[in-house]
C-alpha cells in the first residue's frame, strides 16, 4: 500500500489568550504512524506561560521564532531555567518536566519532534500536566493529595482547583518569573539554522527516517523510491512538515529568496550517502565502473567526475 508523502500543516489542539498548541495528526500524515514519530508546535503570546508538564515521548525542541525562557527539570535534579532564542535546539529525554514562558512582544514558537515508540498513541505526543484543569492531581481524591503533600483539605482545594486553565495561561505583566542563568545553556542548547540553494540528493543508509520542517522561505522537493520512481514532487513553504521513508533519496532546491529547514533523524548515529558533491559515492567508484554503469565514453566519465569537486552537500545556484 502506498503512503502519502505530501507535506502537511499542523492543526490547533488547544489554546487561549496566552497562546496555542498545535500538532500534526497521523490520520493526515500517515508517515508519522509508519515511523513512530510525533510532531507538534507551541506558540506563546506575550506573557504566555505553558504550564509544567511531562511527555510520554523523548523529543527535540527547536525554537522557530522569538526569545523566551524554559524551565527544565530532569529526574531527581534541580530546575534549570534557560534563556531561549531563535535557532536553539534542546534534547528533552524521558521523564523531563518542562515549562515555557514568553515575556517579549514577539510570539515565541517552539517545534517539537521525537520518537513515539513508547507513546500511548503511535505518531502522537501525550503530555501529562502537573497543574490546570486537566492536571494529574485533579484525578486524585482530596485525601490522597492531602497525605501526599502534607497539607489540609482547604489548601488542597486551593492548590488543585485555583488554576482553571488548560495547558497555557496568560500571566499578569507584573508577575516575575525566574530569571535564566547563562551557565544553564551549557550542555542543553545547541544553535542550528541554515538556508541553502540546493541540498545534494542523498539517503540514510542505516534505515533511518528523515523528518523535515520548513522553518522559513520556500522551495521544491523531490523524493525518489524503489525502481527509480519519483514518489514526491512538490513545493514546500514555511510550516510544512514531511517525512522521507527509509532508504529513499531526497533533494531540495530553494526558491530565489532562500529556504531554511530543521530535520531530525530517527537513529542516534545516522549515516548518510550523498549522490552528488565532493564526498558523493560517485567520487569513490572507479572510472571503469562508472563508464560501464552509465554506458559512456571515458571523456564523458571524466567530465562527470570533474564536477562538484569543491562542494560537499550544499550547492550554490547556477549563474
Amino acid at each position: 500500500m502506498e503512503v502519502d508523502l505530501s507535506p502537511k500543516l499542523c492543526k490547533k489542539v488547544y489554546g487561549g489568550d496566552g497562546g496555542s498548541y498545535y500538532a500534526w495528526s497521523p490520520a493526515e500524515l500517515a508517515m508519522l504512524k509508519e515511523g513512530n514519530i510525533g510532531a507538534a508546535k507551541l506558540a506563546l503570546e506575550k506573557n504566555g506561560f505553558a504550564l509544567p508538564r511531562y511527555s510520554d515521548s523523548a523529543k527535540v525542541a527547536y525554537v522557530l521564532q522569538g526569545n523566551g525562557v524554559a524551565g527544565i527539570v530532569l529526574p531527581e535534579k534541580e530546575e534549570k531555567v534557560v534563556a531561549l532564542k531563535k535557532g536553539d535546539a534542546i534534547a528533552l529525554p524521558f521523564g523531563v518536566v518542562t515549562w515555557w514562558y514568553n515575556k517579549e512582544d514577539t510570539e515565541l514558537v517552539v517545534l517539537f519532534m521525537g520518537d513515539t515508540s513508547t507513546a500511548h498513541k503511535t505518531g502522537e505526543f501525550t503530555d501529562f500536566f502537573l497543574t490546570g484543569s486537566n492536571g494529574i492531581f485533579t484525578g486524585f481524591s482530596s485525601e490522597f493529595v492531602s497525605r501526599a503533600w502534607n497539607v489540609d483539605d482547604k489548601n488542597v482545594k486551593t492548590l488543585v482547583g485555583n488554576q482553571s486553565a488548560k495547558g497555557i495561561v496568560k500571566l499578569d505583566g507584573s508577575f516575575k518569573m525566574p530569571e535564566p542563568k547563562k551557565e544553564n545553556r551549557e550542555g542543553l542548547c545547541v544553535q542550528l539554522l541554515d538556508g541553502n540553494a540546493m541540498c545534494s540528493p542523498g539517503f540514510s543508509c542505516d534505515s533511518a527516517l528523515q523528518v523535515t520542517y520548513i522553518v522559513s522561505g520556500s522551495g521544491r522537493v523531490q523524493v525518489v523510491g524503489v525502481d527509480g520512481r519519483r514518489v514526491l514532487e512538490t513545493t514546500v513553504k514555511a510550516g510544512h512538515l514531511f517525512i522521507v521513508p527509509r532508504f529513499f533519496v531526497v533533494s531540495k532546491i530553494c526558491d530565489p529568496d532562500g529556504m531554511s529547514w530543521f530535520s531530525i533523524i530517527t537513529t542516534p548515529n545516522p549515516i548518510f550517502t550523498h549522490l552528488a558533491g565532493r564526498t558523493s559515492v560517485w567520487k569513490a567508484l572507479s572510472p571503469q565502473v562508472l563508464e560501464a554503469s552509465f554506458k559512456v565514453s571515458p571523456d564523458v566519465e571524466q567530465l562527470f567526475r570533474s564536477k562538484r569537486m569543491n562542494e560537499e552537500i550544499f550547492f550554490p545556484p547556477p549563474k
